[in-house]
């Protein structure tokens, strides 16, 4: 069984000249361990897939299943405990709490879930570099550096599935590949199945696979990729 399966998923919102269709019939399945890149124009309703995913929204039709069981039939509560516990969402807005330091953003959701990691803990801030960052507040530290501890908090409690939205959006190019190189490989570490929206070939150059989505369709970029179900 797949971590993930989406099956003909559709998506449309209404617009000033009627119904738009966002995503058509769309069906794909990830593996734990599976990175993927989700490519598409400006539009094309990459953040929308993964706000479904993620059980942020609700689609028009379709199913999602996660570990086997339909995302829609959950309640919000029961969305947000699977958020909490089985899922991490990474943005390119860093989202850290102000009033908390870098140590406490970062063991936040461990925390929630009662699954912080004293020693996966110190892995992630040696490898991301943030020794000397952890009694600093979130606006004592530059744009890569909140990048970084949003990046360790969302990988902590060593979710099942990372889903990411442009994570380095913010970011200037050298700092951007130094981060996705290591958010790749601790998402390896983790062994997280990791499905992440980036306009960026360089940044999808990183994941083992590419995806397109253009006019609600989902293709394969990557020719090693397989799992995407034709539309």
């Amino acid at each position: 069984m797949s971590l993930l399966e989406v099956e003909g998923l559709e998506k449309s919102f209404v617009g000033p000249e009627g119904s738009v269709c966002v995503l058509d019939g769309v069906s794909f399945s990830l593996n734990q361990g599976e990175s993927v890149a989700l490519r598409g124009e400006s539009g094309s309703g990459k953040s929308t897939l993964l706000h479904l995913v993620a059980g942020l929204d609700n689609a028009n039709g379709g199913v999602i299943l996660f570990e086997g069981q339909p995302i829609h039939d959950l309640v919000m509560a029961k969305r947000a405990a699977l958020r909490r516990e089985k899922m991490s969402l990474v943005f390119q807005q860093f989202h850290l709490i102000s009033t908390l330091k870098v140590q406490d953003n970062l063991r936040f959701q461990a925390n929630l879930c009662q699954r912080l990691d004293l020693n996966f803990e110190q892995l992630l801030i040696e490898n991301l570099g943030l020794q000397d960052q952890l009694h600093k507040y979130p606006h004592q530290l530059s744009g890569g550096q909140q990048q970084r501890v949003a990046i360790a908090r969302a990988l902590l409690h060593r979710p099942a599935l990372v889903l990411a939205d442009e994570p380095t959006g913010n970011l200037d190019e050298q700092s951007s590949l130094q981060v996705m190189e290591l958010f790749r490989d601790l998402v390896k570490q983790t062994g997280s199945a990791l499905l992440m929206v980036t306009h960026s070939r360089e940044m999808a150059a990183f994941l083992d696979q590419q995806w397109w989505l253009q006019q609600g369709k989902l293709s394969v970029l990557a020719a090693d990729a397989v799992k995407v179900k034709p539309s």
